[in-house]
């Protein structure tokens, strides 16, 4: 009942959601909560189609969408996340889901984008943004910010970037995440809650982006 009220408090003081979130887990996190990832997928899809009055009693306008998800599972060996596989897929019964999986690229399911990246480096995007253009035969003096961008795997911006569990960030997109929102969290992945999520989501509004500027 406390944690079903203090949902209710959090929900009526957001304003806004952010478009586009990130999740950066380790394999640690998912061989202890694989499902965590349908069930953030299912809150967000609860946040865009919760009614006027859940937000607040006033006139005020709903917030949202959130448009799309990222989760990055940082993992050396990719082949070793073959065993959550079930869980992972499991995503597209809420939304859709874009799997990267070593080399290959799976999509299936509709409605929310989820984008789940096993072992990608930022690092190795970009060096292959770079490769991709040589191989191209662009000189030197038409490489700018826009003729990478066009190169990048991921080709969006998120607003908030999460790492659960107190730990470090990874390089997974370096380039795109220059300028978003860091937020970390001390509950471990397992324990994460709704209640933590929406703080998170509370937390960004305050916040003024500047984008470099």
């Amino acid at each position: 009942m406390i944690y079903w009220l203090y949902e209710r408090m959090l929900l009526g003081q957001i304003r806004m959601l952010p478009r586009r979130i990130c999740f950066m887990i380790g394999g640690d996190d998912m061989a202890v909560a694989p499902a965590k990832i349908a069930e953030i997928t299912g809150w967000c899809n609860d946040l865009n189609s919760a009614p006027k009055r859940v937000w607040s009693t006033g006139d005020r306008p709903a917030p949202g969408p959130i448009e799309g998800l990222t989760f990055h599972i940082s993992e050396a060996s990719p082949a070793t996340m073959e065993r959550y596989m079930r869980e992972i897929r499991n995503v597209a019964d809420h939304g859709r889901l874009v799997l990267h999986y070593g080399t290959a690229e799976e999509v299936s399911g509709t409605g929310l984008e989820v984008v789940v990246a096993i072992g990608k480096s930022g690092r190795e995007e970009i060096t292959n943004c770079i490769r991709s253009l040589a191989e191209k035969g662009v000189s030197p003096s038409e490489i700018n910010e826009k003729a990478l961008e066009s190169c990048l795997t991921f080709k969006y911006t998120p607003d908030i970037v999460v790492k659960t569990g107190g730990d470090h960030l990874t390089d997974f997109l370096i380039w795109q995440s220059v300028y978003s929102e860091l937020f970390f969290s001390d509950v471990n992945w397992r324990y994460f809650r709704r209640v933590d999520f929406l703080r998170i989501l509370r937390d960004y509004q305050s916040r003024v982006r500047r984008f470099g500027k």
